[in-house]
């Protein structure tokens, strides 16, 4: 099969040429080959007949598509197999082994099949690369939401003193182990270009957790017997920031990383000469990143009293012309306001028409490559792409693949397969 044509220059799609079978569902997998479709990879998501489970999940359209799963399959080619049956495991094995250099490539969070496992493939093609995400290290299930609970993260999260547990919104550990899928499956290609060798990737999502609170110092914390982590509400831990009313009902996040950023805040809101004597008093030098954290309640009071006085305007306006990081906090309402403006201003988002969804202005790639970005191309319909995938990556004739349609292995095009 020749490369499929690119909507963007090549310098956005520069994996043009590989083909990933991807089966997997919700967050992290289709992530991962969704992120690898926008940098040109032919991406082919196997689903069973009727669509996978994650395709009805929340938030929804009016009309019920799932804007979810619409959302993480963009760009990608859709195929319908049973899987349940051992003929459409054999097609999909087929699939992932077929592709000569192109192929030979799988992505997936199961391991139930026995036909599709590293072990099995490799038999058939040695330098298959198969990517594989768990819950635990162990094989074990886990979602998001188990491994938050099991790494600490939501005893930290939500205001001081807060009685139980705060998980947070955005599924992190799904978000980074789909980028580590993808990070993970690269380096292989790139060692099979260099070698010829196939091999299993493995990502276990308590793993991305776990080294996540390592890399950060987290666990080296707890280990080392410092004084044990405390919920702080939104202060940043470790430096200067905090969130600040405004008169008008407005509010900001703030942060002072660095001295400069300090000195600047301090200029901003007049508060300078009266910090110096609070330090003075205080016996503190406010220069250094964890004095003023440790001094954070009081500094934060003094600054509080400034906000309360402006308005959100002025304060932005006194912001912009220092250095100091900040942004005013915005609903997912607020940025649809408008007839969108904010995100019409980004050059990330652009106008997306989704079969059950309507137009709509959608996120391509957030990688920029010598001054290009891959826009986003829609997510299929279910099964949409199954009669010219298996056409043209298998050789199936179209009395074969009648044939698989009267067996049940895959729907019959006339059978509802292209809405959805």
């Amino acid at each position: 099969m020749t490369e499929r044509a690119a909507p963007a220059g090549r310098r956005s799609r520069p994996l043009l040429g590989m083909r990933v079978v991807e089966i997997s569902g919700y967050v992290a997998g289709p992530l991962s080959g969704m992120t690898l479709a926008q940098l040109g990879a032919d991406v082919i998501r196997v689903e069973p007949v009727g669509g996978a489970a994650d395709r009805t999940r929340w938030p929804l359209a009016p009309s019920g598509t799932s804007l979810y799963w619409s959302g993480l399959n963009k760009g990608k080619r859709a195929v319908e197999v049973d899987l349940s049956r051992e003929e459409g495991r054999e097609l999909v094995a087929a699939l992932i082994v077929s592709g000569g250099g192109r192929g030979g490539i799988v992505i997936t969070n199961s391991a139930r099949h026995p036909e599709l496992t590293f072990e099995a493939l490799s038999e058939r093609r040695p330098d298959v690369i198969h990517v594989l995400l768990t819950g635990r290290r162990d094989g074990g299930a886990a979602v998001d939401y188990t491994v938050q609970a099991a790494t600490g993260f939501p005893l930290l999260t939500g205001p001081a003193g807060a009685a139980g547990p705060v998980n947070g919104v955005v599924p992190a550990w799904d978000v980074a182990a789909g980028l580590y899928l993808a990070v993970g499956l690269l380096a292989a290609e790139r060692h099979r270009l260099l070698t010829g060798e196939g091999q299993q990737v493995r990502v276990a999502l308590e793993d991305v957790a776990l080294a996540t609170a390592g890399n950060l110092g987290y666990l080296a914390e707890a280990q080392l017997g410092g004084t044990p982590r405390e919920r702080d509400g939104n202060h940043v831990y470790g430096t200067f920031g905090r969130d600040f009313a405004t008169a008008d009902g407005g509010r900001l996040m703030v942060v002072a990383l660095t001295a400069r950023h300090w000195r600047d805040l301090l200029a901003a809101t007049g508060l300078t000469e009266v910090v110096a004597a609070l330090a003075s008093a205080l016996g503190a030098d406010l220069g250094q990143e964890s004095e003023r954290h440790r001094h954070r309640k009081v500094l934060g009071e003094l600054l509080a009293g400034w906000f309360e006085t402006r308005t959100l305007a002025e304060a932005e306006t006194a912001l912009r012309a220092t250095r100091v990081l900040w942004s005013a906090y915005r609903s997912f309402a607020d940025l649809a306001a408008g007839d969108a403006r904010p995100l019409r201003e980004s050059p990330l988002m652009a106008p997306l028409t989704q079969p059950g969804v309507g137009t709509h202005l959608a996120p391509g790639s957030p990688l920029v490559m010598n001054a290009e970005q891959a826009p986003p191309e829609p997510a299929p319909p279910v099964g949409r792409h199954t009669d010219e995938v298996l056409r043209a990556e298998l050789g199936l004739s179209a009395a074969d693949l009648a044939a698989l349609a009267d067996k049940g292995v895959i729907r019959a095009r006339d059978a509802g397969r292209h809405t959805g």
